[in-house]
């Protein structure tokens, strides 16, 4: 027997909340449950009072509120919960029904249920969903993957309560991204590349408040500038408006420059780390954020370093302002350069996401839409950005395409800003001022462009101590060789 509600969603925190409502206000009957069962009533009796919703305290009054085939949404933290609540929903549900896990959730964990869950004679869907508490309210980008006989079941009410997007913003940020875990594993890159696109961001921050001796003012001023041109972006526009908003706590001046300089993670980025390495791609920007992250998490073991160890800063260095008009020339000149430094560093950043994306769905034989996940990340989500409309051309014109760094548009833009990208790397290695994923987007670029690189000496020294073998660049076929015996001896 079942009820008649339309959707049911498990976990009423903050995200959990706002997407129910978000459901419901697309004209769909919802039901809503939490193990903390005051949690239900806190919503019925308030933001969803005089709504279309059903209540539940149980996880059996739960699965009866809702009409067959059941979409049963899970918004809980991602881990051992989610089986917990699998394993009380499967004796309770019917063939056919869908369970749904909108999560941070790992692939690999969403590959297993998805077979579980099957094997019990119903459907999973692992979604993706970015845009935090006011996508999941007014439109999130959803990237749904699992049982294919899920996605007509769902389609019409995920792409309802999606962000839009397109000229009449009728394009819903939502489409089916493939089977098993590719819809986390989407996220997941997702989230990767956020973390790039922010520690790039900060690295442009520290370059124009440190070197070109901006104010918050000025800083407001030109992240405004840039997210009108080909910057623009979420995280571009949440930075001009982070620059003016003044301490809210009682003290004077502006409340960033408050903040303690240690940043949180929550392990997204650290997987799509480690899953590179698996898969033997170089997603350097992703790593290397991750990194920063870590190091800025050493606070007490920096502030001991500081007292220290010497850089070419203003602390140590009496000819700092000769060495900073040096580096800088003109002021204007060197925040368009930091622009152009920013803009080429981002279009690096994806160009690795997608080639992971790409080994990914060939390893996994998920058989990514690569234009289709640009699309999804157009609106509602965080790293929602101009150019994913050019990531989106690019790959519908050339679906094969092996590296978006190969693709005219951005391969020109490169060029374009590759002087200016030059000299600010440099200009930071000169003031003493850390510029890891700066450094890490251009090292890429310049070795991936090289048809040679120095790996014949490492590989050769691999076979030199460890008898590796090694390939020949004028012949085929393995060889090893005594290089010992071959050296010019020693006298």
């Amino acid at each position: 027997m079942s009820g008649d509600c339309d959707f049911g969603l498990i976990g009423l925190a903050v995200m959990g909340e706002n997407l129910a409502l978000n459901v419901e206000s697309r004209g769909y009957k919802v039901a809503v449950y939490n193990r903390t069962t005051s949690k239900v009533d806190d919503l019925i009796a308030g933001r969803a009072a005089g709504k279309n919703f059903v209540g539940t305290h149980s996880i059996e009054d739960f699965v009866k509120a809702v009409k067959r085939p059941r979409k049963l949404m899970m918004l809980v933290k991602a881990g051992p919960a989610v089986d917990a609540i699998i394993e009380s929903l499967i004796p309770l549900c019917e063939p056919g029904d869908i369970i749904i896990d909108g999560g941070n959730t790992y692939y690999v964990d969403t590959e297993r249920r998805t077979k579980t869950v099957e094997d019990a004679g119903l459907l999973y869907v692992g979604a993706g969903v970015s845009g935090g508490e006011e996508g999941a309210l007014k439109g999130p980008s959803l990237m749904p993957g699992g049982s294919k006989e899920a996605w007509p079941e769902i389609k019409d009410m995920f792409q309802a309560i999606a962000a839009k997007v397109g000229p009449n913003d009728d394009i819903p940020c939502c489409e089916w991204v493939g089977p098993r875990g590719a819809g986390h594993y989407v996220k997941m890159v997702h989230n990767g590349i956020e973390y790039g696109d922010m520690q790039l961001i900060c690295e442009a921050y520290q370059l124009l408040k440190e070197l070109a001796g901006l104010s918050n003012d000025e800083l407001y001023d030109v992240f405004a500038k840039w997210n009108e041109g080909e910057l623009q972006s979420y995280l571009i526009e949440i930075t001009r408006d982070i620059f003016s908003v003044k301490d809210d706590q009682g003290g004077d001046g502006y409340l960033v420059d408050k903040v303690l300089d240690v940043a949180g993670a929550k392990g997204t980025g650290k997987w799509m780390s480690q899953l590179a390495l698996d898969l033997g791609v170089p997603s350097t920007l992703v790593t290397t954020a991750v990194f920063a992250r870590g190091l800025s998490a050493q606070k007490d073991a920096r502030v001991r370093a500081s007292e220290s160890l010497r850089g070419p800063g203003a602390e140590s260095n009496p000819q700092w302002s000769a060495l900073t008009e040096s580096v800088i020339g003109d002021k204007q000149g060197f925040i368009d350069a930091v622009r152009d430094a920013l803009y080429a560093s981002k279009i690096v950043s994806y160009a690795q996401g997608f080639v992971q994306l790409q080994a990914a769905s060939t390893e996994h034989d998920w058989d990514l839409d690569y234009g289709q996940s640009a699309l999804l990340w157009r609106g509602g989500c965080i790293i929602r950005a101009q150019f994913l409309d050019r990531i989106k051309e690019a790959f519908d014109d050339q679906p094969n395409l092996e590296n978006l760094l190969l693709y005219p548009f951005f391969k020109d833009a490169i060029e374009q800003c590759q002087p200016a990208w030059r000299r600010v790397v440099a200009a930071a290695s000169i003031a003493g001022i850390p510029v890891p994923a700066f450094g890490a987007a251009l090292n890429y670029y310049d070795g991936y462009r090289m048809d040679r690189l120095p790996a014949n000496l490492l590989q050769a020294q691999r076979d030199y101590f460890g008898a590796h073998t090694y390939k020949r660049v004028d012949r085929d076929g393995t060889f090893h060789s005594e290089w010992l015996d071959l050296r010019r001896p020693v006298s």
